[in-house]
């Protein structure tokens, strides 16, 4: 069962920086950034982590964002 959340598309270049940026200030990961369905019209890198109040926050990177809702 998906978990609520928000979410952010970032374009990839933006979306690798921010998560460094993550990485040196600490912040605890609940899904390590990592690539998703490489090679398929869907693929992606993701996060996920929580802000201060422990809400899930997730940020996306698309190779092809037409593909955002893709199945």
């Amino acid at each position: 069962m998906p978990v609520p959340h928000f979410g952010l598309l970032l374009d990839e270049s933006r979306f690798h920086e921010f998560a460094e940026q993550l990485r040196a200030a600490g912040v605890p990961f609940d899904i390590e950034p990592h690539r998703r369905f490489p090679g398929e019209p869907g693929e992606q890198w993701t996060m996920f982590f929580r802000d201060p109040a422990g809400n899930a926050l997730e940020f996306k990177s698309f190779r092809d964002e037409s593909m955002v809702f893709a199945r």
